[in-house]
C-alpha cells in the first residue's frame, strides 16, 4: 500500500467517525507535501466541506486530531487553509521499510492478464546495425522488460526487412565490384561486408548520374536512367519471379548479414521471441485490400492502383496497392498486424520506430479502424527521436554511420582506460577485469541512451557517458559496488542484518527516512514509466536513489556505528538500496558489478 493510499484509507475512516459519512477513499486527493510546509503527505480538504459543514481549517484540524489519536502511523499534522499536512511517525516508515525487505518481488506489479507484443529493431539486410539501431534496440528491449515489470505478458518481435530494391543494390555491387569476396576471405563480419557493398553501389550510381548529366541530361532524368539503378530494379523483378541465380545470391548474402546481426545482438544482450522476414510477409495484406474494396473503404483508380482517401480525416490519400498489383509497405503492415492480433490474441501492439514514421502509423491505425478492426486502438507507436553525434547526422549510403560493433568496442576501450586509471583493480584477476570492462562499457552506453526521454532527439558523446561521476551508468554501477564492499566487510566481521533488524524501536534519521521514501517510490515509478513507455523514468529514478545513498554514506557512519541494532538497521537499509538498484537497472538491461 502506497503512502497516498494509506492516507486515503485512514482519512475515510476519520470522516466516517467524525461526520458519519461513507466516502470512497480513492476519491480523496492526496499528494506529497510541498517543501515549504512541514509534513510528508497532504490531504486536500476543500471537497469535504459539504460533509463537515465547517470552515476549511476547522475541518482539517478535526481530521488531523482524529488521525493522531487513532492512527499510530500519524505523528502530527498542521492545517493550512484547505490543506491538511500529515507527518508520519517512525512506526509508519519502519513498517514500510520492513515490507520492502520482506518482499522479494518488490517493484514487480501484479499480473494484468494482458498480452503485449513489442516490435523493434526491424533492420534492413543491406548494412550493419548502427548507432540509430542501438537506440531502437535498447528502447525496445527495455520497454519489453518494463511492461513485464508492470505485470504484462510480453512478446518481443522483429520484422527483418530482407527484400526490396535496397537489398538488390548491395547484391549488384557485390557482383560488379567485389570479385567474389566473402566474410572469410576478407576477415570482415558479414553485415559489414554487405554494408560496404551498399556504399559501393551509391558511389557507382552517383558516378553514372554525373556522367549522364555531363552528356546533357537533367538531374532528375539522370537519376532515373542510371544503368545500375535499372539493373537493381530488374534484379528485384527476377527475385519476385523466383530466379534461382538471384535467389541463391540473396540467400548467401543475407546469411552473412544474419550471422553478423546475431553477434551484435548478443553483445548488446538483445533477444527476440518472434522473428519474421519481409520476404515471407510482403504479400500479406492483399486480401485486406480486397476486403476494403468490397466495403467501399478503398477505391481503385483507372490504372489499377488502390487508394484509401483519408482527406476527410485530415490526412492525404494513401496508396495501398500499385497499379501492377504489387504491395507497398503499408499493405504488408496491414496484413502483419491482422495476423499478429489473431495469432497471438494480443491486447496491445507497441511498434518501436523512429519519429520519421509518425505519419505512417497514423495512417496504419486509421485504415485498420476503417476496415472494422477495433483493436487498432491498441496499436501504439513508440516514436523516438534520432541519435546525433557531435559531428552531426549519420548517412548509411555514404558510409558515415557509427557502426554498432565499433561503438561497443569503443565503449569497452573507454571503460578499460577509465577503470585502470583509478588503480583500484590491481588485485582483480585479468579475466574478471575483462568482464568488468565490458559490463561498464555496455552499462554506460545503455544508460546514456536510456536516460533521455524517447521522444527527444539526443546527442551521444561516448566519453561523457563513461564518466564515473554525474548522471551516468558507471556512477550507478560504482554505487552498487560500494554498497557490496560495505556488506562484504560486514560479513567478514560476522555482522548479521536483515528483516529482523527493522525493529519498531529504531528511530531512523531524517536522511534514512528520505531513503525509505525514495525506495518506496519504486513500484510507482515502474507504473509511471510503463504508462509512458519511457525507460527514462526508471533511469533517472535509479540515479536519484544512487545519489541520495552517496550523500547518506558521506554523512553517516555505517561500519563505525557502535550501537549494534542501529548498525544492523543501516546495513539492511543499504542492502535494500542495492537490491532496488539491481531491479531498476535490470529493467534497462544493465548489470551491476559487485566490485569496481
Amino acid at each position: 500500500m502506497t503512502p497516498e493510499v494509506f492516507v486515503q484509507k485512514k482519512a475515510a475512516e476519520a470522516i466516517k467517525a467524525l461526520y458519519g459519512a461513507e466516502i470512497d477513499a480513492a476519491q480523496l486527493q492526496v499528494s506529497v507535501t510541498r517543501k515549504e510546509f512541514e509534513g510528508d503527505y497532504t490531504l486536500v480538504v476543500f471537497p469535504l466541506l459539504k460533509i463537515s459543514h465547517s470552515a476549511p481549517e476547522n475541518t482539517g484540524n478535526a481530521i488531523g486530531e482524529w488521525l493522531v489519536a487513532n492512527v499510530p502511523e500519524i505523528a502530527g499534522y498542521n492545517s493550512v487553509k484547505g490543506f491538511l499536512n500529515l507527518l508520519f511517525s517512525t512506526v509508519y516508515w519502519n513498517e514500510m521499510f520492513a515490507g520492502m525487505v520482506a518482499d522479494a518481488d518488490f517493484g514487480q506489479l501484479a499480473p494484468t492478464g494482458r498480452r503485449i507484443m513489442v516490435e523493434f529493431s526491424s533492420p534492413n539486410t543491406n548494412k550493419p546495425l548502427h548507432l540509430g539501431h542501438i537506440r531502437n534496440n535498447l528502447l525496445g528491449d527495455s520497454v519489453s522488460r518494463l511492461l513485464k515489470a508492470c505485470g504484462n505478458e510480453v512478446i518481443k518481435a522483429t520484422l527483418v526487412n530482407d527484400r526490396g530494391v535496397h537489398i538488390c543494390k548491395s547484391m549488384l555491387a557485390w557482383q560488379k565490384c567485389f570479385d567474389g569476396a566473402t566474410p572469410e576471405s576478407t576477415g570482415k563480419k558479414g553485415d559489414h561486408l554487405v554494408g560496404d557493398c551498399y556504399v559501393a553501389f551509391d558511389k557507382l550510381y552517383k558516378a553514372e548520374v554525373k556522367e549522364l548529366m555531363d552528356k546533357g541530361m537533367s538531374e532528375d532524368e539522370a537519376k532515373k536512367e542510371a544503368p545500375s539503378l535499372k539493373e537493381a530494379h530488374e534484379m528485384l523483378v527476377k527475385w519476385e519471379q523466383g530466379d534461382k541465380e538471384v535467389r541463391d545470391l540473396w540467400e548467401m548474402m543475407n546469411s552473412w548479414v544474419f550471422k553478423g546481426f546475431d553477434e551484435t545482438y548478443k553483445a548488446l544482450g538483445i533477444s527476440f521471441d518472434k522473428v519474421d522476414y519481409e520476404s515471407q510477409t510482403y504479400l500479406l495484406g492483399k486480401e485486406l485490400v480486397q476486403k476494403g474494396l468490397d466495403m467501399g473503404v478503398l477505391e481503385r483508380e483507372a490504372d489499377g492502383s488502390v487508394w484509401c482517401d483519408l482527406t476527410a480525416d485530415g490526412l492525404d490519400r494513401k496508396l495501398v496497392l500499385r497499379g501492377d498489383g504489387t504491395s507497398v509497405y503499408i499493405t504488408q503492415d496491414l496484413g502483419t498486424a491482422e495476423r499478429r492480433f489473431a495469432q497471438y490474441d494480443l491486447d496491445s501492439h507497441v511498434y518501436v520506430v523512429g519519429n520519421e514514421q509518425d505519419y505512417h502509423f497514423q495512417v496504419l491505425k486509421l485504415i485498420l479502424k476503417k476496415l472494422g478492426f477495433d483493436w487498432s486502438d491498441q496499436i501504439y507507436h513508440l516514436s523516438y527521436g534520432m541519435v546525433e553525434l557531435p559531428e552531426g547526422k549519420m548517412k548509411s549510403r555514404e558510409g558515415t554511420v557509427v557502426d554498432a560493433d565499433d561503438l561497443i568496442e569503443k565503449m569497452y576501450e573507454e571503460a578499460k582506460a577509465t577503470s585502470l586509471e583509478s588503480g583500484k583493480l590491481a588485485d582483480m584477476p585479468a579475466d574478471e577485469q575483462e568482464k568488468l570492462f565490458h559490463m561498464i562499457g555496455l552499462g554506460a552506453l545503455k544508460y546514456f541512451i536510456m536516460k533521455v526521454d524517447p521522444k527527444k532527439t539526443m546527442l551521444f558523446n561516448p566519453k561523457e557517458s563513461i564518466d564515473f561521476n554525474g548522471n551516468t551508468g558507471p556512477f550507478i554501477q560504482y554505487t552498487h559496488a560500494r554498497i557490496c564492499s560495505i556488506l562484504r566487510k560486514a560479513e567478514e566481521k560476522g555482522l548479521s542484518y536483515g528483516a529482523a533488524s527493522v525493529s519498531s524501536d529504531i528511530v531512523p534519521s531524517a536522511k534514512e527516512i528520505r531513503l525509505i521514501k525514495m525506495m518506496g517510490l519504486f513500484p510507482e515509478k515502474v507504473a509511471e514509466a510503463g504508462a509512458a513507455l519511457s525507460p527514462a523514468v526508471i533511469a533517472n529514478y535509479a540515479y536519484d536513489l544512487a545519489k541520495e545513498f552517496n550523500q547518506y554514506y558521506h554523512d553517516t557512519p555505517i561500519l563505525k556505528e557502535s550501537d549494534g541494532k542501529v548498525l544492523a538497521y543501516r546495513l539492511t537499509l543499504i542492502g535494500t538500496i542495492a537490491r532496488i538498484l539491481v531491479k531498476a537497472m535490470g529493467i534497462l538491461g544493465i548489470n551491476l558489478p559487485e566490485r569496481m
